[in-house]
This record gives structure tokens, sequence and C-alpha cells, in this order.
């Protein structure tokens, strides 16, 4: 890659990492920020510092826009990496012809609100993107690791198999190691599930439920992925691959997870709101569980862990009897 082909769109910890690690590979990173406030203390002091803070960056490396035009015409590889909640209104006034020669990179893990739909979807289906161009950048990985360097292992997926291959050349490094898939459905939407199923462990946790438990909840989660998936594209893959299985069991069980950290809080009898001050972070899975149960409900589908997780996000059932109930579903 030339320099200043590449951009990050985001400020978040994910964001934030992924500018670490392009950063091995690359002499610049175009990226874009939209509060004021971190970029000016990018300029003074080298770092977010809201998101991984210990991450110092070399000025020379990173050039630093607030204007989201210009941070796309400026690059080549676009990487979308922000909540999916606030993908709608930061992209609607891009201007179709700004981004149709682009390579989209979506490292996204959740739905867009009211259109129920995954960021490299709603690309190809509202500007006209070809499916060619567009990759997914996936788990199983926590920004909080990426920070210390530990070893990471990533998936990218593309229809284009020499895409997958461009963008992955671009995460390997020293602490990441990549593989790619042309499941671009399965890359795409178990991440979003992942994070509905980290919501159910933790509020699984705050009501006191043990490991035992857990292990039960989690091989159940298996199948309710491996089903919804198989309603979506019916290419034959292998649930039990890192980036299904993987990222499913690194979002359920770490002490990064924001999912698993709002749902315990909401199993120790925390408001939906309340959770969410504190958590401090966006919980994918919150928005996540909505979109995927109502998209259940219309193709059938029997998805109980989700049904338990809207009904006490949505619905406010209680959270002690949607999972005694949930209990008597699983096997």
């Amino acid at each position: 890659m030339q320099k200043n082909e590449i951009a990050v769109i985001g400020s978040g910890s994910w964001a934030t990492a992924i500018v670490k690690i392009l950063l091995n590979n690359v002499k610049k990173v175009n990226w874009w920020i939209r509060e004021p406030e971190i970029i000016n203390h990018l300029k003074r002091f080298n770092h977010n510092p809201y998101y991984l803070s210990s991450v110092q960056f070399d000025k020379k490396q990173i050039n630093l826009y607030d204007n989201l035009g210009s941070t796309i015409k400026d690059s080549q590889i676009i990487i979308f990496c922000l909540p999916a909640v606030y993908f709608y209104e930061t992209t609607k006034n891009i201007d179709y012809n700004l981004i149709k020669d682009k390579i989209l990179v979506s490292a996204i893990k959740g739905i867009i609100p009211d259109y129920n739909m995954v960021v490299g979807e709603y690309l190809t289906k509202y500007y006209g993107v070809d499916l060619s161009r567009v990759a997914i950048a996936t788990g199983p990985s926590h920004a909080e690791e990426v920070a210390l360097e530990k070893l990471t292992y990533l998936t990218i997926a593309s229809s284009d198999k020499y895409l997958a291959k461009e963008i992955s050349v671009l995460f390997d490094c020293r602490y990441i190691k990549t593989s790619i898939t042309n499941d671009v459905v399965g890359a795409e939407y178990s991440p979003v599930l992942k994070n509905i199923i980290a919501v159910a462990s933790g509020i699984c946790n705050g009501l006191g439920y043990g490991d035992n438990f857990q292990a039960v909840l989690i091989s159940n989660a298996v199948k309710e992925i491996n089903c919804f998936l198989a309603s979506q594209s019916n290419l034959n893959r292998n649930i039990n691959d890192t980036v299904y299985l993987g990222d499913l069991l690194v979002t359920c069980y770490s002490q990064f997870s924001r999912n698993r950290m709002f749902g315990n809080m909401i199993g120790k009898g925390h408001s939906v709101k309340s959770a969410q001050y504190e958590t401090k972070m966006v919980a994918e899975g919150y928005y996540a569980v909505k979109g995927i149960y109502d998209m259940s409900i219309k193709l059938h589908l029997n998805m109980p862990i989700t049904e338990a997780v809207y009904n006490i996000l949505y619905k406010g059932k209680l959270p002690s009897e949607e999972i005694s109930k949930l209990s008597e579903k699983l096997n």
C-alpha cells in the first residue's frame, strides 16, 4: 500500500487498536474522528484520551480528519470501525460517487437499527457498492489485548479471495495472525449473534448461575448461531472454526467484554439505561437483539436465547423469570 491510502473511520477502542495494527505495515493512516477533543488530545499528547490511552502514536504516521468526505476522498481503502448504531447517521451524507471505486472494510460487529442490516449488506443495497469491493474484518479479538500486543487471530472475509488476501496482509504482524474466508454472511452475522449471547451470559452471571450452566448456555448458543446463519446462506461452513466459535467464546468469557459486562449489570438488577451509562461504551448486543429477534420471527426460527434477551431488554421481563424459562429449553 502507498502512504495515505488507508482510512480508519471511528475513534473507539477497536478503531484505535486497528490504527495501531496498520501502522506495522503502512507509513501513514488517515484517521477520521468525530470528537474534536480527541483530535486535539492526539495532536498534543499522541494518544487517545478515552480509549486505549496507553497506546502511543507517532504524529508523523497519522493524518487526523474531522471531515468524513475529505477522509474518504484522500483514501482508497476505508475501514469502518464505529458502533453500528451510529453508522447511518455518520455516513448518510456520503456521495455515492465518492465511494463507488473504493475498497470498503467493515470492522463493525452490529446491526444498523431500523434497517436490520449488517454494514456490508447496507453498503451494497443503498450505495450500490459491488460486493467484490467489500471485506469484513472480525475476531476473536479484544482491543485491550491488541493494545498489549498479545497474540490475536483475525479473519478477513470477502467474496473476492484476492481482496481478502490484500486486506489480511495489512493486518498481519508480529502479534496479529490472519486467515481468509469467502463466508461474508457468516463472518458478519456471527459477531452480531455472539454479542447477544454474551449479554445472555452476563445476565446469567449476574443472577448467580455458575460455570456449569454457562457451558450449557454456550453449547446451545452454537446451535442457535448455526441455525440463523444457515437461514441467511447455505454456504458449507464449520461452526467450530475460530471466526464463529472462537469469537463467541472470547466475548462470553472475557473480562474485556462490554456485552457480558452490560448483561451482568442487568442480571444484578440494573435498568437498561443504568447499565448503558455505567459501562460507558456501546454494547452492540442491546441493539442487535431487536433486529435479530424480528428476523427470527419472520423466518420462523427457534432461537430461545435471543428471545429471552429480547424479552428482558425490550419487554421489561424479569431476568430471573426469563432465564428460568430458558433453562427448561436448553439441553
